[in-house]
């Protein structure tokens, strides 16, 4: 059974003459992207994210610099890109969900309960970012940035309280948002949350502040999100665009700057000896699954939508390339202006160095205060942050709705009653969220996103690549592809010679070798 084509599952099955004729049921026109251009900005909108700007940096400065490269791009040849085609392919062919769409294969129909598991984990935490790019944002329209040493509240913090003291440190940081005490705790900790906490057993009040700006978040989402890919596939001519222009904006403004050489040497300066570490290798292959956002189901929702006839192959090769390139020029707009601030202090660009929430919410801020003109880096920076997250959360969601609708598809039909089920949705994405914007909210962030995107992706990921080369047959999913691609170039052909292989040997024994990694290096901390 699992070794037949797709195609049968997703044809009506005519009755017998001997027996009796059942009410035909409707069928319910599944929509589409509007062009092409829908599906390639939505996608490249969805893996650019913030891992492209704060997490992808600073692994690979910690990790050798440019010797990261290495295997990253391994990575990327023979997992990310082979796994990013097999589930594009598998939903433009099936036209269904995550859930839906293992019909091919009802064996592996956890596959997508799987995903939208994690696709619900990430939209959890996710949107929480997206709270805290609000309250930066609204922040930076303040003249001087609150907190920059310009300010008044800030003068006993930096230094000898001259305007401008190039000598500031980041106990300033800590009355950007609260300044509730004389002793200061680690700036990460005073602005995302960690003020009166123990830890996970003591989350502590709710910060309404960022309770609000969660909820105008959540809005937003809705909004976006109310007419489907109708809506969602017009707003990301804005959003997937936008973070491009300021990043190049960021990196021209970064080279004009002293200092900002020695910041770009610290990212990309060698050291050939951190390729004999296991880690390094397993923060490759979680950096490829974390920025192409590969087996959470949005993907495979996303290409749900396509023209049969779409052309996969091409534009996994945009995607993926798109993806990977901005991630490695992020890296120049991030640590020249970084290498600027350490210039200004006379330290070591390590010491402002920062990770994940760390180095968006915390260094590059402090970074962007001591520049001419604060308040419009500012601005232009979360506003850049936003609409990185709006856009991968956007897949995400759609991966979730998707899901659902295929299942219950009675909720296509009625307009009022999909609306209120994204609502219902979203709403109780909100009230799950108040538990990450409490004063302890940091570590259940860190919890699930260090746990959510990892162990789980793989072992999602290799049953996906199991199931389909071994199951439904490799061949067969092949031949599949071909057939979508009606007027096939001659390089497809080839192409898919080199996926195939990868499919059934490299890409297992890599998700293999990168799980027994992972788990050492588990139990090793």
């Amino acid at each position: 059974l699992c070794s037949r084509r797709l195609s049968l599952f997703f044809k009506c099955v005519k009755t017998t003459a001997s027996s009796p004729a059942p009410t035909p049921t409707p069928v319910i026109p599944r929509e589409q992207w509007g062009g092409k251009y829908e599906f390639l900005l939505s996608c490249i909108g969805y893996c650019v994210g913030l891992g492209n700007v704060w997490r992808f940096p600073y692994l690979c400065y910690r990790n050798g610099g440019g010797v990261f490269l290495i295997p990253y791009f391994i990575m990327l040849f023979f997992t990310g890109v082979p796994l990013f085609l097999m589930e594009l392919s598998l939903g433009q062919y099936g036209a269904a969900g995550p859930i839906t769409v293992w019909k091919c294969c009802p064996l592996l129909k956890g596959i997508g309960i799987g995903m939208l598991c994690v696709s619900t984990l990430v939209c959890l935490y996710y949107n929480v970012i997206i709270a805290w790019t609000f309250y930066y944002l609204g922040s930076s329209f303040q003249s001087p940035l609150p907190w920059s040493c310009e300010a008044i509240a800030n003068a006993g913090l930096c230094g000898n309280g001259t305007t401008g003291n190039a000598n500031m440190t980041k106990d300033f940081m800590c009355a950007v948002f609260t300044c509730l005490c004389l002793t200061c705790v680690s700036c990460s900790e005073r602005v995302l949350g960690v003020v009166h906490s123990e830890g996970l057993h003591n989350p502590g009040p709710v910060r309404w502040p960022l309770a609000l700006c969660l909820l105008a978040a959540w809005i937003v989402i809705f909004l976006c999100m109310l007419k489907g890919i109708r809506s969602s596939g017009k707003v990301v001519y804005v959003t997937a665009t936008f973070p491009y222009f300021v990043l190049i904006v960021l990196i021209i403004r970064g080279a004009t700057l002293e200092g900002s050489l020695q910041g770009v040497a610290f990212y990309l300066t060698p050291d050939w000896s951190r390729l004999a570490n296991a880690q390094v290798w397993n923060d490759a292959a979680s950096q490829i699954f974390y920025s192409l956002g590969i087996g959470v189901g949005g993907l495979l929702s996303m290409a749900s939508y396509n023209k049969f006839d779409n052309n996969v192959i091409r534009d996994t090769l945009i995607i993926t390339t798109g993806n990977c390139t901005t991630s490695f020029f992020a890296g120049f707009a991030i640590f020249s202006i970084l290498g600027h601030m350490a210039w200004k202090k006379g330290v070591p660009v390590g010491e402002v160095a920062d990770t994940g929430p760390g180095l968006a919410f915390v260094a590059y801020p402090e970074a962007l205060a001591l520049l001419p003109g604060s308040v419009f880096w500012s601005i232009m920076f979360f506003l850049m942050l936003f609409m990185l997250g709006i856009d991968t959360l956007f897949g995400n969601m759609e991966g979730i709705t998707t899901a659902v609708l295929d299942e219950f598809p009675q909720l296509r039909t009625n307009t009022l009653h999909k609306s209120l089920f994204l609502g219902a949705l979203c709403f109780c994405f909100y009230l799950m969220g108040l538990l990450l914007v409490t004063d302890g909210g940091i570590y259940w962030f860190t919890l699930i996103d260090s746990f959510s995107t990892s162990f789980g992706l793989i072992i999602i990921t290799l049953f996906m690549c199991i199931g389909i080369s071994f199951f439904y047959g490799v061949n067969q999913f092949c031949q599949d592809i071909l057939d979508m691609i009606c007027h096939c170039p001659p390089w497809c052909g080839k192409v898919l010679l080199y996926f195939k292989a990868c499919w059934v040997f490299c890409t297992p024994f890599l998700l293999l070798v990168s799980e027994h990694i992972s788990i050492n290096v588990d139990i090793c901390c």
